[in-house]
């Protein structure tokens, strides 16, 4: 049951970073074609765009937690028998769940400082740019906890062990496709 509520989650998630990056485009694609053609521009769009690019990056680091597809290499780990990999894989988790805590901890008293300081052409509070790492870090914190359940509660497999690609083109490979990822634990 948590498994599927976090993927639909990264999956809603997914759809709106893909939404994000329309509105960027268009934005930033009118503002050139303003500027060029009629000597005008929109003055919010830069700014929005920067703000929607912020939140695609940090929530795009939790979706690809969630799928296990950011680069790394797995050299060491990879030849461990299954008991090391689990033992590296809980003291990575362990490592990634503190960074978590930090990132929470400094974005949290950024966006409290910022709430009141507004942003130059939005005026909107420049506490919506901090709390993309608020976002992150408490998904992201959800996402390795429920790894850690599923290797704790015996629903991980020996081939998931290892939660890293070596290059870009295997984790276009391996990358799981629509609920594929779930029926997998």
């Amino acid at each position: 049951m948590v498994v599927k509520l976090v993927d639909s989650f990264c999956r809603a998630v997914t759809a709106l970073m893909a939404v994000a990056l329309m509105v960027m485009v268009a934005l930033v694609f009118g503002n050139v074609v303003l500027r060029y053609v009629f000597n005008s521009s929109i003055t919010q769009s830069e700014e929005i765009s920067r703000w929607l690019f912020v939140w695609i990056t940090f929530m795009g680091c939790v979706v690809a937690l969630r799928e296990h597809t950011h680069l790394g290499t797995d050299a060491l780990v990879s030849r461990l028998p299954p008991m090391g990999k689990k033992i590296c894989l809980v003291l990575g988790h362990l490592c990634m769940l503190y960074v978590c805590y930090l990132v929470f901890r400094g974005a949290l008293e950024q966006t409290a400082i910022n709430m009141d300081v507004l942003a130059p052409s939005t005026q909107l509070p420049m506490a919506v740019l901090h709390a993309a790492g608020v976002a992150f870090a408490v998904c992201a914190s959800i996402v390795l906890l429920l790894d850690l359940w599923l290797l704790f509660t015996g629903h991980m497999k020996d081939a998931d062990l290892v939660m890293v690609q070596e290059s870009e083109d295997l984790a276009a490979l391996n990358r799981p496709h629509g609920d594929d990822f779930t029926k997998q634990h």
